[in-house]
C-alpha cells in the first residue's frame, strides 16, 4: 500500500528542501524537519494502521537518506562509534532514533551535529555521551546540554548516573557559580553528588578552608622539590595544599556513608586517578593488605630516588608517602573479597566494608595536617 497522495506531495516538497534533520512524533502522526529557516510540520493522514504507515514513512525517509529501504543498520553501527562525519548528516534524516543515539555517540560528532541531533532527539543518555566530546564542550551546544542535565537531575535515579551526570557538566565553561554552588550544596542530602566534583574539579572544590603556615611551608618546599622533576614531590605538595586537603575532606565525607557499590567502585577509581603520580606503572588490581606489603618495600628500596630526596627534606614524610603508594593502588581490586560475595548497599554493604574501609581512611589521615617544627 502506498502513501496517501497529499502525504506523498508534501513529503517530497519537505525533502527537497535539503531538512537538516526529521524527527516522527508517533503519538500525534506527525513529521517534523529542521531546517535553515525554521521547523516545517507534516500531520499525517494514514490510509491503514498507523503502525504500517509509519513504517513506510520510515521506508521512504531511508530511501532519500540512504538509498535503502531497510534503515538504520543497527547491527552494525549500533552505538559504536563506527560512524563517519558522511555518515551522520544522513542518518538525521531517518526520523529513527536509534540513529540519533548512534550519532551521539559518534567520535565524530561535532557541536553542529549535536544541535541537530539534539532537536531530533532531546535525552539525558545522548546528553551525557555528547558532552564527552571536546567539541561539544567548548561548543554552543555544551551549556544548552549541561542546563539540561541539571534540570532533568531531580528525576535521575540512578546513582551512576547521577555521578557521571555531576563530573560531565562540571567541565569548565559549561555552568555558571550559582549553579556550580547549588550541586554542591546538594552533596550534604546526597554525598555521590561529590564523587563528581573530587573527578572535575579536584584544585577548585567549593568552600577551601586555609591551612596552617606551618603546613604551608612544606607545601612550598615540596614545590622546590618537585621543580627539579620530583613528580612525587609534586603529588605531595599538591595532596599537602589547601585545595588538597579539601578534595581529601571530601573523599573521606563519600567514604564515610556511602549508599551503593557504585558509589564505592565510582570513588575508588577517582581517588587512582588522582594519586596516579605515585604510580606511574599503571592502576593496580590487589587487595589493601597487597598494596600495603608492596609499598612498604617501595618505600624501602635503595633506588628509589625520589623517595629519598622527599625523606632527605622531611624525614617524617615517610608514612605519607607509604599512604600515598597504597592510595594510588585503590581500586575494585580493594573491595573484591566483599563485593565478590555481596551485592548488599547501604548500611548492610557499610557493616561488611568496614574491614576495608576502616584501614583506608587511616591511610587517608596520614595525609592530613602535619606538625612541623
Amino acid at each position: 500500500m502506498e502513501l496517501s497522495p497529499e502525504d506523498a506531495l508534501r513529503l517530497n516538497v519537505m525533502l527537497a528542501n535539503h531538512p537538516q534533520a526529521i524527527r516522527i512524533d508517533e503519538s500525534r502522526m506527525l513529521v517534523c524537519a529542521l531546517s535553515e529557516k525554521g521547523e516545517m510540520k507534516i500531520s499525517l493522514n494514514p490510509n491503514c494502521r498507523d503502525e504500517q504507515y509509519l513504517k513506510q514513512i520510515r521506508e521512504m525517509l531511508s530511501m532519500h537518506a540512504l538509498d535503502s529501504p531497510s534503515g538504520y543498520p543497527r547491527h552494525i553501527w549500533s552505538r559504536m562509534a563506527h560512524l563517519n562525519s558522511d555518515s551522520l548528516e544522513a542518518l538525521l534524516l531517518l526520523g529513527d532514533p536509534e540513529a540519533v543515539v548512534a550519532i551521539a555517540h559518534s567520535s565524530e560528532l561535532t557541536d553542529e551535529l549535536a544541535r541537530k541531533a539534539w532537536w531530533a532527539l532531546e535525552d539525558a543518555d545522548n546528553a551525557r555521551q555528547m558532552l564527552r566530546q571536546p567539541a561539544v564542550v567548548a561548543g554552543r551546544m555544551g551549556p544548552v546540554l549541561a542546563e539540561y542535565l541539571v534540570e532533568f537531575l531531580p528525576f535521575e535515579t540512578e546513582g551512576e548516573k547521577i555521578m557521571d551526570t555531576v563530573r560531565l557538566v562540571l567541565q569548565p565553561g559549561l555552568l555558571d557559580a550559582a549553579v556550580i554552588q547549588q550541586l554542591w550544596r546538594r552533596g550534604r542530602r546526597k554525598n555521590l553528588f561529590y564523587v563528581g566534583f573530587l573527578a572535575t574539579l579536584p584544585d577548585a572544590l567549593p568552600d577551601i578552608p586555609p591551612i596552617s603556615k606551618r603546613q604551608q611551608s612544606l607545601v612550598d618546599d615540596l614545590r622546590e622539590v618537585a621543580a627539579s622533576g620530583n613528580e612525587l614531590a609534586g603529588l605531595l605538595a599538591r595532596v599537602m595544599s589547601a585545595p588538597g586537603q579539601a578534595w581529601l575532606t571530601t573523599l573521606q565525607k563519600v567514604m564515610e556513608k556511602p549508599a551503593t557499590q557504585d558509589v564505592v567502585n565510582c570513588s575508588l577509581e577517582v581517588a587512582a586517578a588522582y594519586f596516579s603520580s605515585a604510580r606511574p606503572e599503571g592502576f593496580a588490581d590487589a587487595t589493601l593488605e597487597e598494596l600495603r606489603e608492596e609499598a612498604v618495600q617501595w618505600l624501602r628500596h635503595p633506588g628509589n630516588a625520589l623517595v629519598r630526596q622527599i625523606l632527605d627534606l622531611d624525614n617524617g614524610l615517610d608514612q605519607a608517602l607509604l599512604a600515598l603508594r597504597v592510595l594510588s593502588g585503590s581500586g575494585y581490586g580493594m573491595v573484591r573479597p566483599v563485593f565478590g560475595k555481596s551485592d548488599a548497599i547501604g548500611t548492610l554493604m557499610r557493616r561488611k566494608l568496614q574491614s576495608v574501609m576502616g584501614p583506608y581512611m587511616e591511610y587517608m589521615a596520614q595525609l592530613g595536617p602535619v606538625n612541623r617544627p
